[in-house]
């Protein structure tokens, strides 16, 4: 136990050496890639102004989702009555989407109990 607890503080010593070495060229090049995105000047008064921009941007985008989402449920509303003529790689993809919404729902439901299993911190 103590031999990999060793081996773990050598890896994050060795990270922490890569990234003091690396890091600002890192930083410099993500910034001059990205820099049609970055408002200057950056202002209190920019930044609320881009907040509210994006905020009513994605208020705007809700009818077409809205849209979209009775679509979709039309659609397995038309594969829940034809049931009978469906195909095993159709019923085998619902099964494990099915599956996946119940993971995200076990794993947010972990997440705001705060990471633990039962609920209890210790």
């Amino acid at each position: 136990m103590a031999s990999k607890l060793k081996q773990l503080q050598s890896k994050a010593c060795q990270a922490s050496q890569f990234v003091s070495k690396h890091g600002s060229a890192y930083y410099k090049q993500l910034m001059e890639q990205n820099k049609q995105y970055v408002q200057e000047p950056a202002t209190v008064e920019k930044c609320n102004e881009l907040s509210k921009q994006l905020f009513y941007t994605r208020l705007a985008s809700l009818p077409s989702r809205n849209e979209s989402f009775w679509k979709e449920l039309d659609y397995v509303k038309n594969l829940w009555k034809n049931r009978k003529d469906m195909h095993v790689e159709q019923a085998g993809i619902a099964a494990l989407f099915g599956l996946e919404c119940f993971a995200w729902f076990c794993a947010g439901e972990i997440v705001g109990r705060g990471f633990t299993i039962t609920g209890y911190h210790v």
